[in-house]
């Protein structure tokens, strides 16, 4: 009854909008929807959305509909123009804007799913109430997903959250693409913030956050680390529900088919958080049904210090059949939502671009060799990389590769950075993919057992070139995250694991 009434105002509201022709007859109609009140607030807080309606939708030909969102700091888009190739696939669209930005009102809480989860969750209400929209069955309209980083957030929060608050989700099928698994662990992995990226995050959108979150977002910034006391708790509880990994931990997997879109090179949500996603967020089932496709691209600054490489480009989108991921976005909806036989492959599979450009296709990632290494010891603070010789091409290695060992540091709040990489020397080696993660001690460190995880990565290393472990005392993804004073850090008794491609 009350998803009834709900469907029911937005269908009120719908037709209070104005509606808008556009090109090819496609209708438009821009409105919002009430959703839930800020904390202390009793004002409903508004979403408002661009709805797309194909020239041949009506109550006699229903179709799909496709949710769309921006990215962090933008608004939704309302150019019909824009999901042309969406509609004349047969689908409608749904393009909102996320609380806060646009003309949808309210606080950031970054996909919350108290907040965002159901705002999300207002609008599927809305158009379980469309007649032109197809049904399952009473209230439960047939509809996918896409929109990248913000716009791939919304779609696990919205999904999540249905799943949660009435055990199941009426979304069909997702594609997300350079989203997130962990929040935190993505912007401070072992609490060292990447501060590059979070001062291009809060330039866009900082101000739109709660005030107290805010401030200990400028903290975080300006020292390159977790803040201490109610700062670094404000931000603990601010990012504890806010992705996949917290409602896998309580218990929660989504059990619908996913086209995951992921950039290797992408050096903040970089691919390990897509791979602990297909990992771990879906059901044995669901992950059957689904693909993931890893590119060079994404949220991608270049590695200067330490140096690194990566080929842009989507070369497992053309291996599977498509010019780019948006086509094959529209070929998976097509094949899921309309059941059209698209010769789409490759379910089940990781798809992943090496650094230099090839598409590489595993069945799994799991690590298969190991290498025992040496005493390594390299500097903090201040100082040059030392690259560690690992093997002799050629090898091709893919997944997220680890690091175990017993780490010695005498000053408190040390920290150094650690990828693989390859080169005809360690002079010449260059850190694959762009992408470094560090190993922050807050205390001194005695022989403490550490298993470190390295950047996931794909890369071939020719004959002539060699693979090195790299251990950087800085790395300018995260400017500023360094201890008070130069020190060493100290590794014995170290194992390498990889994913060797046989």
């Amino acid at each position: 009854m009350r998803r009834r009434v709900l469907a029911l105002a937005g269908v009120v509201a719908l037709l209070l909008s104005p509606v808008v022709p556009a090109a090819a007859d496609t209708t438009v109609v821009n409105g919002c929807v009430a959703s839930v009140p800020e904390p202390g607030t009793t004002t409903p807080v508004r979403i408002c959305y661009s709805l797309f309606k194909p020239a041949t939708a009506s109550a006699q030909h229903t179709v799909p509909l496709i949710f769309h969102s921006h990215g962090w700091g933008g608004s939704r888009t309302s150019d019909p123009a824009a999901f042309k190739d969406w509609l004349d696939a047969g689908f409608g669209v749904l393009s909102f804007d996320q609380r806060s930005f646009g003309e949808s009102t309210g606080i950031a809480h970054v996909m919350n799913p108290d907040y965002e989860g159901r705002d999300v969750v207002k609008l599927i209400d809305l158009v379980a109430g469309l007649d032109w929209v197809t049904k399952q069955r009473p209230g439960d309209p047939l509809i996918g997903a896409i929109g990248g980083s913000y716009g791939g957030g919304y779609q696990f929060a919205g999904a999540f959250t249905e799943l949660r608050d009435s055990g199941r989700t009426r979304f069909d099928a997702l594609a997300p693409e350079v989203t997130w698994w962990d929040l935190k662990q993505s912007l401070a992995p072992q609490e060292a913030a990447r501060t590059m990226w979070l001062s291009i995050l809060f330039a866009g959108g900082g101000t739109h956050l709660p005030p107290a979150v805010s401030a200990a977002f400028v903290a975080l910034i300006a020292t390159g680390a977790w803040p201490a006391g109610k700062a670094g708790r404000d931000l603990d509880a601010f990012f504890v529900h806010n992705g996949p990994a917290w409602h896998v931990a309580q218990g929660r997997k989504l059990d619908l088919p996913v086209l995951f879109g992921q950039g290797i090179s992408d050096n903040l949500f970089n691919l390990n958080q897509g791979l602990a996603n297909f990992d771990h967020a879906l059901t044995s089932r669901a992950r059957g049904r689904s693909i993931f496709v890893g590119y060079n691209g994404g949220h991608t600054l270049p590695s200067v210090v330490p140096p690194g490489f990566a080929t842009a480009g989507d070369p497992c989108s053309i291996a599977l059949g498509s010019p780019n991921f948006a086509s094959l976005s529209i070929r998976f909806m097509q094949l899921q939502l309309l059941h059209k036989s698209t010769g789409l492959t490759g379910f089940g599979t990781y798809h992943l671009s090496t650094a230099d450009g090839r598409c590489l296709t595993q069945q799994n990632l799991t690590p298969n060799k190991s290498f025992r290494l040496g005493k390594i010891v390299a500097p903090t603070g201040v100082g040059l990389p030392v690259n560690l010789p690992i093997a002799k091409g050629p090898l091709t290695i893919a997944g997220t590769p680890t690091l175990t060992a017993r780490v010695y540091t005498v000053i408190p709040q040390s920290a150094a950075y650690f990828a693989l990489s390859v080169g005809k020397s360690p002079l010449t080696a260059k850190i694959v993919q762009n992408n470094t993660m560090p190993l922050r001690e807050k205390h001194p460190a005695r022989g403490v057992s550490r298993t470190i995880e390295l950047p996931a990565i794909a890369v071939d290393v020719p004959v002539g070139q060699n693979l090195y472990l790299t251990v950087a005392p800085v790395a300018d993804m995260y400017a500023g995250q360094r201890g008070p004073l130069p020190g060493v850090m100290m590794l014995k008794n170290g194992t390498l694991r990889i994913h060797s491609v046989r």
